[in-house]
């Protein structure tokens, strides 16, 4: 592993001074001089002080780059409109009130053929080497045309515990956050064969992160990455990791591990998971069920509350068509399912949880999953989850029910069995 430098609160949170210093020195070691620069940030669904980390890099760098590029790794999230990207970096992109003369900001127009550059395949071989025999597909990889077209490509964003790769963050910028649907739904789909309520939390090099480090290894631009670990209960930081990608992720993952799982001594049978604003639909919403999944008993329910959520998917219509089943449901159906995007496979069986499928049984789920959302009834059932109207929904009850957890803005922090 590569030099890692890292700053780690002492107290509650990380000042911003801190945090500008550590930039600011991290990247007075980076040779940019003359250079263009693309910074690859998170989108809105992951909790991050954007602006600060922004500040301190547009600081570092403005008089020393040639071109400076934000790119917004969308994955195959929905793009930011002129509004949501102000709100998202603190100010407008163009204009008035804009911060970073001399910066063009981009989302990852990840429906768009012309949006990427081809870097090669990972032989099916290969793939099945690395997913220890659970997949052998070849695969093309493709990134956004941007990382391969500056000079120097920075990482910039937080570390989750994440249900399809072990923790967010590091390389998973780059794929799936500005690569092409091919990578990324065999990634995905990999995750959902290892199941997130066993590959979520876990540090370390999962098989699905081995694969992204593979992919992200034929990028030929030079890169960095800060990584950094946000507070769950501030926003603010308390750790900061600066160096190669993988190592400053591997940092900041242990760091992670420490900061954002809850440990409980005894399975729960009710779950209310309240699902902050930035989740606007179940497609992202759903990391509300995947962080407590570990802790509920056998035969028990979470409750999605989110009165705000009114879509299954922005962007993704297929899981209306296919519903939310489990994994033994695809792959005991493989052939009638392998022609719809892996990824959308991935997330439905990420949603409805570990279950069984037979033939003439049916299929069977572990805990139950509910949505009290304004997602219409119907559109629900039809999916297969069950529907609770939000206004019925009381946190107080949960509140008063020993055999019950309530999860305030949930989605972030992982909860586990010791």
């Amino acid at each position: 592993m590569n030099d890692v430098a890292t700053v780690e609160a002492a107290g509650a949170a990380l000042a911003d001074e801190q945090v500008t210093a550590f930039v600011a020195e991290h990247l007075a070691g980076v040779d940019l001089d003359g250079r263009s620069l693309c910074v690859v940030v998170p989108d809105a669904t992951r909790s991050c002080p954007l602006p600060l980390l922004l500040d301190a890099v547009h600081a570092a760098v403005h008089r020393r780059v040639s071109a400076l590029t934000v790119l917004v790794a969308l994955g195959t999230h929905a793009p930011l409109g002129p509004e949501e990207l102000a709100r998202h970096l603190g100010h407008p992109v163009a204009g008035p009130g804009a911060r970073y003369p001399g910066t063009t900001v981009v989302n990852h127009a990840w429906w768009d053929p012309a949006t990427f550059a081809s870097l090669g395949r990972i032989s099916s071989r290969r793939v099945g080497e690395l997913s220890g025999g659970l997949l052998r597909e070849g695969v093309e990889v493709r990134v956004n045309r941007a990382v391969v077209e500056h000079d120097a490509v920075l990482v910039l964003g937080p570390v989750f515990p994440h249900e399809v790769v072990g923790f967010s963050g590091g390389n998973k910028y780059f794929v799936p956050g500005v690569a092409g649907p091919e990578v990324i739904d065999l990634s995905h789909w990999l995750g959902a064969l290892i199941g997130s309520a066993e590959i979520i939390g876990t540090t370390g090099t999962t098989p699905v992160r081995a694969l992204i480090d593979e992919a992200a290894a034929m990028i030929p631009t030079p890169a960095t990455a800060l990584c950094v670990v946000v507070d769950p209960a501030s926003g603010r930081l308390r750790a900061a990791t600066a160096g190669e990608p993988r190592s400053a992720w591997a940092a900041a993952a242990e760091v992670s591990a420490r900061v954002h799982v809850r440990y409980l001594d005894a399975p729960v049978h009710r779950v209310l998971s309240v699902i902050p604003e930035r989740y606007d639909d179940m497609w992202t919403a759903a990391k509300g069920f995947y962080k407590v999944e570990p802790v509920v008993a056998d035969g028990g329910e979470v409750v999605l509350l989110a009165p705000h959520v009114r879509r299954l998917s922005a962007v993704h219509p297929e899981i209306e068509e296919i519903g939310y089943h489990c994994r033994a449901f695809f792959t005991a159906q493989w052939e009638r399912y392998r022609h719809l995007p892996w990824g959308v496979l991935a997330h439905s069986t990420h949603l409805r949880g570990a279950g069984t499928y037979d033939p003439v049984a049916g299929e069977r789920s572990r805990v139950q999953v509910t949505l009290a959302t304004g997602i219409p009834e119907a559109v629900v059932r039809r999916a297969g989850l069950g529907h609770l109207d939000p206004g019925a929904v009381h946190r107080a009850d949960y509140e008063a029910d020993p055999a019950a957890l309530v999860v305030p803005e949930a989605g972030e922090v992982l909860h586990r069995l010791r």
